[in-house]
Formats: structure tokens, sequence, C-alpha cells
């Protein structure tokens, strides 16, 4: 009876493997053909056209649901840009972040910074007022002349920043240009969630969405499509069965639309798969994929949150079975243990149901006789799974 270490290792060292291009299944590869998104390539590359004729663009607002192909068409037409800027005298700069994993906006301007070349004594990471570091970098682009186009992924989470310095930011940021002597900024804004502007200041509204684009959703018969293209490059030959296909285009598809998903779902498949020394990917490894990205959905669920609803979910795990009052009394209390401001206790009840719909916690109205009703909320995930989830967030590790 051979080892079990000894037979995988013999199979890894005599290289047999089903996929032989794992990198065309990864989430930020690019590829050469954007299917069934020729329409949106246009309107978008449309919209940055003015910045090779060395004017500033208008501001752009991009939205669609996950997996819709917004941050692919972004990147590839930044890309595309930054090809031609390079052979041009105009100074331009394109600038990429991603909200939810800067997780706050003090954190998403320094990234800004840091990429405009600013160094850590011209910009430290931590210590200064939010209008401190903003003003250092529109100073910045002033002095250098510089045109930037700051795209901003999945801007819904910096929605979440209600607080006064945070609706100034914003507002700042798409109204930059007045600030500005020399050089320019134009912001492009990436969402996954289409009601994300009601959350946002007017002036903010108004200014950012100077452009607008709206990506639907793939349908099933595209996602397969979109997958025939990736098992081609990524997988040998006849290495994934037909009914495996469908099945991940059925998946991803009868949910929204998702062709992340869809990738994913193959990707993970393919991986069950060769760990089982198979010579192909079945109707069973994706069922069993579905399986095991379900498990790990919570886990990433609770890793996207922005910071504060990150405290609310610490808040009602200190006290599962808490009503909205206690949990806001314990919210306020590890605000200023993370030295942030707090949010409205409007706002905090409002967050909990956005929260509630996503099954990580759970609701129940309680009658309390001449009190009237409220409402007390628990976790549906264990706190071991949060404790483990939080303990990479520096913001939470003195909390967790």
């Amino acid at each position: 009876m051979s080892d079990p270490i000894d037979r995988l290792l013999d199979a890894a060292e005599s290289g047999k493997s089903i996929i032989k291009n794992r990198e065309i299944l990864h989430f930020t590869y690019i590829p050469k053909i954007i299917q069934y998104r020729n329409t949106e390539q246009e309107q978008v590359t449309q919209s940055l056209l003015p910045i090779l004729k060395q004017a500033r663009p208008s501001n752009l607002l991009v939205y669609g649901k996950p997996g819709t192909g917004k941050t692919l068409v972004v990147k590839k037409v930044i890309l595309k840009i930054q090809e031609r800027v390079e052979k041009s005298n105009f100074p331009i700069k394109i600038i990429y972040s991603n909200a939810k994993k800067e997780t706050t906006l003090y954190g998403l301007l320094v990234s800004f910074g840091r990429q405009l070349g600013l160094k850590d004594k011209e910009l430290p990471s931590t210590g200064l007022a939010i209008s401190e570091v903003f003003k250092r970098i529109l100073n910045n682009i002033d002095q250098e002349k510089i045109n930037v186009v700051f795209v901003i992924d999945e801007i819904d989470y910096l929605a979440e920043l209600v607080s006064k310095t945070g609706k100034d930011i914003l507002y700042q940021l798409t109204r930059a240009n007045e600030s500005l002597n020399t050089g320019s900024l134009t912001l492009i804004g990436i969402s996954n969630d289409l009601t994300f502007k009601e959350k946002l200041d007017p002036r903010v509204i108004s200014s950012l969405g100077e452009e607008e684009i709206v990506f639907t959703n793939y349908n099933v018969e595209q996602i397969k499509k979109i997958l025939e293209e990736r098992i081609s490059e990524a997988f040998e030959a006849d290495s994934v069965d037909e009914s495996a296909l469908n099945l991940c285009a059925a998946l991803a598809g009868g949910e929204h639309g998702d062709a992340r998903r869809a990738i994913d779902l193959i990707r993970v498949a393919g991986e069950l798969a060769e760990r089982q020394q198979a010579n192909k990917v079945t109707e069973n490894h994706v069922r069993a994929a579905s399986q095991k990205i379900e498990e790990n959905k919570e886990e990433t669920s609770l890793k996207s949150y922005p910071l504060h609803e990150k405290l609310i979910i610490l808040a009602i795990m200190k006290a599962n079975g808490s009503s909205t009052g206690e949990i806001y009394s314990s919210y306020k209390n590890l605000c200023k243990v993370v030295g942030r401001d707090e949010l409205t206790q409007r706002r905090i009840t409002q967050m909990l149901s956005e929260i509630e719909l996503s099954g990580i916690i759970t609701g129940r109205l309680v009658h309390q006789g001449i009190h009237g009703r409220t409402k007390k909320y628990k976790l549906t995930v264990s706190s071991e799974m949060v404790k483990k989830t939080f303990k990479d967030d520096l913001t939470l590790q003195d909390i967790v």
C-alpha cells in the first residue's frame, strides 16, 4: 500500500496535471478578448479618451452586480491607455485601489498617495487628520503637474463612511480640480450596489456621477461560452466533461449571472480532480467544489464587511441575544477602543437589517408589554469563526 504523501508528491513531480495554466482561472487575469462586453469597453474608453487629448475626463461611475465584468473592463481600458501614455510627454498617472480591501478612508487615501509616489515621511500610515492627508495628496498633484485618474473599486464600501469628515473628503475628491492650479484629478467609481448612491451626500452624487455605465448580468449561455474559453486555455485537452461545464454555467447563471463564480467553480473542481488524480473534471467534482465554496462563503462574507459593520458583529458577539439599544451601546464602546467616530443609532439599526439579510446574524421581535417591542439579535456563526476572521484586521486586534 503506497504512502499517501509519496503518492501525491510523485504525481506532482511527474508533472501529472489536468490544469496547465492556473493563472487563467484567477480573478485578476485579464483575457485578450472580454466576451459580451464590447459596448461597455467602448463606453469606458470613450469616457477616458479626453486624457489622450491632454484634457480632463469626466468623473465616471460604473455599476453592476458581482461577476459582470466591471473591474475586468476598467482594468483592461486602463492598461491600454497606460501603454499609449508612456509614449507621450503628458504627465498622466492612473491609480487603482479597492475600498473593500483598504477598509478605512485613511487607508484608501494613503494607498492613493503611495501610488502617486509620496513616501512614509511625507504621508505616514497613521497619525494625520484625514483632511491633512488629502491636502498633501493635492499639493503633490499640483507641484508635480500630474493628471491623475483615481479608480476606486467597490466604492460602495466608502458609502458606509458617513461621518462628517468622510462626507467632506468624498465631496472634495469629486471636486478636487477646483483646488488645483496645475494637474487634474478624475474619479472612477466601480460599485456592486446599484442603490449605494442613496447613502451618499447629494453633493457627492452630482459630482461623482458625471457619466454612468451599467453592466447587465450574463445569462447561462454567455457564462458557458466564457467558461469554454477559459477551459481551453487553462486545462489540458478533453480534461473537463461537457456535463461539468454545463453544471458550472447553470449554478453560476442561476444565481445572478456571476461569471467570476463560474470560473471559481471550475478552478476548485479542477483542483479537487487533481487531488484525486482523476483524468477528468466531472459533475461530482463541480458539486463538491460548490459545497466547498459555500463553506468558505461565511468567512469571506465576514472579511468583506467595512469596519463599522465588523464592530457591530463584535458588539453582538460580546452579548449574544441583545436588543438594538444594547448593541448600539456596546458598539459605541468599541468605537472608542479603536479610535473611530461612531455612526448614529438610526444608521446602526439600518446596518443590522443589512447584515441580517446576509445570514450572518438573525433577529427576532420581542414583546415587552407596556414598553412595546424590541428586536434582539444573535450570531448564526460561531464566535471562533468571527475571531479567526477578524484577527488579521490591525484595527480590531486589541478587541479580538
